[in-house]
Order: C-alpha cells, then structure tokens, then sequence
C-alpha cells in the first residue's frame, strides 16, 4: 500500500471507531474506503470486522462508569450477542453475497422507527409493566432474541448494528440511553470479536488493513466515548437516527 492508501484506511478506521462508541455504523466508511482501493468485498468485509474490534473494546472501556451496576444485565445479553455473532459469521461463509443483505434496508428501517418511537413506547411498556411489579431488571422477554438476531445481522455485516441495539435496548430496558450506549458497547465489541475470530481461522484476511484499521478504531473509540458521554438522550436519539439514515441511503444508492 501506499503512504496516501495507509493514510486514508487510519483515517477512516479513527472515524469508524468513534462513530461505532456514539452511535454504530462505523462499517459505512471503512467498508467502501478499503473497496475504492481495490480489495476484493469480502476480504474487505472480514479484515474491517476483524479491524475494528480493539476500537469496540476501546470505546467500551470508554463508557465503563455507565457500566457500573449493569453486571448481570451484560452477561446475560452477551450470550445472545455471543450465539448471533457466532451464526452471523458462519452465515457470511456460506451464503450468496446478496443473501443476506436484501433485508439490511428493511432492519434499518424497523431501527430507525424503534429509535424516533422509543420514549412513547419505553412509556407504555412501563405502564404494562407497572400492574405487574415493573419491568424486569433484564429488559422485557423481546430483548434476549432481540439482541441475538442483531448479532446474527452484526456477525454477518455489521453496518447499523448498533442502530439496532440501541433501538432493542431503548424500548425494551427501562435504563438511561447513555447507560444503554455503554450496554451497546460491549455488546458489539462481542459480536465483532467472535466473527473476527472465525474469519481469522478460516477467510482471507489482509492483515495490514487490519493493523492499520485497528490502531485507528482504538483512538477513535476513545474520541467516540468522550463525545458520546456528553451528548444528552435527544442528542445522541438524534445522532442514532442520522447516522441510521446515512446507512439506508447507503443501501439503497449504491
């Protein structure tokens, strides 16, 4: 690679990392930077998968004081996203290209109206669970699958993923968004590290663009996490549906 394609890939891997600690996405830079530089989509696909996870892991020890008290809830969602990671990779390797991805603009879509509905639905939630003792500390029964099919989606591509969880997360949990966002943190960080670990076993993985995307991600995440901690909830539901239309747009026009 060239200075100006090495500069270009950091470049993207920074914005990619902070765009995934904020909000989710991030894929939606890196994807198409290493594809206009000639590397083949699926190559590009498992080496940017494999690359932005210390930026995962960055921008979740970024959001740690969010984290706080959440134990139990963390551990019981990592298994789904664990289970959907897992699947997602496999499902890459051995469907068609296009298999999957006919239904990314429906799942975005359904993310992005989960996302703009999401007091109003928290709240009528709440009131059904209120004749009942509450809600249950771990979400409503949606939110387990909820985050294994997101992860069946993130291990597979990944574009949008944390649109979707956040989504899942906001309408199902009754916690703070900013306490979610450290949630969707660990949660993508997972699903990003079990499918960069099969692709790493058994696809054709570049890894300078990996070594390249992941010094990049690891400083964005923490940009990601300094900026995303001080957006209130009406800020980061609007950076979640901006970025999630960007990712439509994407989708549909290219």
């Amino acid at each position: 690679m060239s200075l100006l394609e090495i500069a270009a890939i950091l470049l993207a891997g920074i914005a990619a990392g902070t765009i995934n600690t904020v909000v989710g996405s991030g894929t939606l830079i890196t994807f198409p930077t290493l594809l206009a530089f000639g590397i083949p989509p699926v190559t590009a696909n498992v080496s940017n998968t494999i690359g932005l996870v210390p930026g995962s892991v960055s921008g979740a020890i970024g959001y740690r004081r969010e984290l706080a008290g959440q134990r139990s809830r963390v551990l019981r969602l990592s298994v789904a996203s664990l289970i959907g990671g897992v699947t997602g990779a496999v499902l890459l390797l051995v469907l068609p290209a296009d298999a999957f991805t006919t239904i990314v603009p429906v799942l975005i879509v359904l993310g992005l109206v989960l996302v703009v509905l999401q007091p109003r639905i928290s709240a009528w939630v709440a009131r059904r669970h209120e004749a009942t003792g509450g809600m249950p500390h771990h979400g409503t029964w949606w939110v387990w699958p909820g985050v294994l099919v997101t992860g069946v989606y993130g291990g597979y591509f990944g574009a949008a993923q944390g649109v979707l969880l956040m989504a899942v997360l906001g309408t199902g949990v009754d916690e703070a968004l900013q306490r979610l966002n450290g949630i969707k943190n660990v949660l993508a960080a997972i699903v990003n590290a079990v499918a960069g670990l099969i692709f790493a076993v058994v696809a054709d993985v570049d890894w300078w663009v990996v070594l390249i995307i992941g010094i990049g991600s690891v400083i964005g995440g923490q940009i990601g996490a300094t900026v995303g901690r001080r957006l209130p909830p009406v800020g980061l539901r609007i950076a979640i549906v901006v970025v999630g239309t960007v990712a439509l747009g994407v989708f549909l026009f290219t």
